[in-house]
């Protein structure tokens, strides 16, 4: 008796014979090695221009002729001293942090129930309603940033950092719900159903089994708020006016840039300091990322 399965081996062969292709070196270097470097270059190049520029006597920032842009000769601090001693870029730095983090736990608390209540209480229409969030998401900042600043006005929390944490969650919930709505698809349903017969509500339920099982949903959205609140610009640049309440953002380009005068030395290395939290953030909980990511798709 015929039949079309094919057997462990089988598949495996079959895997084998597709990937064969990349066992000679020419088409491996063309098809894998030369693909990742671009990559990598593109990716790890602009903080490598940080780095070099951040540590370059003034001379060498101009004058191309005797100094090779790529390289630095008698690295200096003095840019960065500049930047640490004589500006506010650690008061910046302590609200840019204090910001991301405050916003980032509002928007995860909301954002928790939000896809809670659309995902497993299953009402008409929450299907509709969660692809309503999401489109919200995609409402460009510009527009939403002028109604927003007359509700700043009226809470009188302009120039506070209380005025970002608020409006900050206006552009992270609506993505965040939308991820975690796809990673509580992915926890089977039976587990709810045997957590009601055995006496819980939707409080325990959500506390003792559903946040267990997505944790890493949880960082995967807590990765991408923090992520979004350490780089915006435009409600720190329209909220923010005293200099010692600033985000880094704005603070290194309205404070470094006077005129047409640019302090490229601490602009880099404003930059560069400014990238490193979430660079080491991305570092440790990438497998979270990804995986979370992964269940966030699948159905």
């Amino acid at each position: 008796m015929s039949t079309n399965l094919k057997t462990a081996d089988q598949v495996l062969t079959d895997n084998a014979e597709g990937m064969s292709y990349l066992n000679r070196l020419p088409r491996r270097v063309v098809m894998l090695y030369l693909p990742m470097a671009v990559f990598v270059f593109v990716l790890l190049f602009p903080f490598y221009w940080m780095a070099i520029t951040a540590v370059k006597p003034n001379e060498q920032l101009t004058d191309y002729n005797n100094y090779s842009p790529f390289w630095v000769i008698g690295p200096t601090l003095d840019h960065i001293k500049y930047l640490f001693l004589e500006t506010s870029y650690p008061g910046w730095l302590w609200n840019t942090m204090l910001v991301a983090v405050g916003s980032t736990a509002l928007s995860l608390m909301a954002s928790v129930f939000g896809a809670y209540a659309i995902e497993r209480v299953r009402f008409t229409g929450s299907r509709q309603i969660g692809l309503v969030i999401f489109l919200a998401y995609l409402i460009p900042p510009s527009i939403l940033f002028i109604p927003l600043a007359f509700i700043v006005f009226k809470l009188g929390i302009y120039d506070s950092r209380l005025a970002l944490i608020f409006t900050y969650p206006t552009f992270l919930i609506p993505f965040c719900t939308w991820l975690l709505m796809g990673y509580f698809r992915s926890i089977p349903f039976e587990l709810e159903e045997s957590a009601l017969v055995d006496g819980a509500n939707r409080w325990q339920i959500l506390v003792k089994i559903i946040l267990p099982l997505a944790v890493p949903g949880l960082i995967s959205a807590g990765i991408f708020a923090f992520t979004l609140s350490w780089n915006e610009f435009i409600y720190a640049l329209t909220f923010i006016q005293s200099s010692e309440n600033k985000t880094i953002p704005v603070g290194v380009l309205t404070e470094l840039v006077r005129g047409d005068v640019f302090e490229w030395g601490s602009l880099m290395a404003g930059a560069l300091f400014g990238s490193l939290p979430v660079v080491i953030l991305y570092s440790f909980f990438v497998d979270y990322y990804v995986s979370s990511m992964t269940g966030a798709v699948k159905e």
